[in-house]
């Protein structure tokens, strides 16, 4: 289909984006990658007034040493996450998940900025953010705010960005010595994820991250609780469709996707403890 029509701008500086969300309030759409946005305006599932496209906002491509954490810039592409030295180093499950996100064409176009604001339950790198533990960094009118993991995804493609905010940065704590996992099935390499699992566990550290499990991307809490108290890996796994809401689509009924997150689940618990990934 062919979206409605819209207004283009195309700011040259954070501070002209900014002003042109303030302007336009929830009239407006951020365009990044286009990954995301544009397949739902095809559809016209989403019908903004306004588009403002960032892509040349260069100073929020980035990766950086900030001490106990990783700062990567919102419109840093999927493919400069998967290739940066410094996660692979010290993140290597957001650099390897980033590696394995579409197929090289999105990887090359799409921004970890964009698909976290997006917050599609189905997407890969919202659950990784969530297993270890990230923070997002919005700005706005009231300028620069942090956000926590936990409370930035709020409902189905819905997160805590206020219609004048857009998300800048995100934050990674260090996480090296620590045992990880990436599991997800697909039909395809550049398909959405039947059902995926980020895990990181050992050192100190747990957290697991879910993929198309609910509304919301989502931590498997229950599995975390279990694994901290020392439960084996195929008694914590089998929590871990605990709290979740599966849907059923011509891929999958919810009983499959619920018995399959048990599975994945396990399987990144044993790798993790066993120091390997993948």
């Amino acid at each position: 289909m062919i979206p409605a029509s819209f207004e283009y701008e195309r700011p040259g500086s954070l501070d002209e984006a900014l002003g042109l969300l303030a302007e336009h309030g929830d009239e407006a759409k951020v365009l990044a990658g286009g990954h995301s946005l544009l397949p739902l305006m095809k559809l016209r599932f989403a019908t903004p007034a306004v588009v403002i496209d960032i892509g040349r906002l260069d100073s929020l491509s980035y990766v950086r040493d900030e001490g106990d954490h990783v700062a990567v810039g919102a419109l840093t592409s999927h493919r400069d996450v998967a290739r940066a030295e410094l996660l692979r180093r010290h993140v290597p499950l957001l650099a390897h998940a980033a590696g394995q996100v579409g197929d090289p064409q999105v990887r090359q176009r799409g921004t970890l900025g964009g698909s976290l604001a997006h917050g599609d339950p189905a997407s890969d790198l919202p659950a990784v953010a969530l297993a270890l533990g990230a923070t997002f960094v919005a700005d706005g009118p009231q300028g620069r705010r942090e956000l926590a993991g936990d409370t930035f995804f709020e409902g189905f493609l819905e997160t805590a960005l206020t219609p004048e905010e857009l998300l800048v940065e995100v934050r990674v704590p260090k996480v090296d010595g620590v045992g990880w996992s990436f599991q997800k099935l697909t039909k395809r390499a550049q398909d959405w994820a039947i059902v995926g699992a980020a895990v990181l566990h050992g050192n100190g550290r747990t957290g697991v991250g879910l993929i198309n499990m609910g509304p919301t991307p989502l931590r498997a809490l229950d599995v975390e609780s279990a694994l901290r108290a020392g439960a084996s890996a195929s008694d914590a796994a089998a929590l871990a469709d605990v709290g979740t809401e599966p849907t059923a689509d011509l891929n999958a009924d919810e009983a499959f996707r619920r018995h399959l997150v048990r599975v994945l689940v396990r399987r990144g618990i044993e790798e993790a403890a066993a120091g390997t990934s993948g």
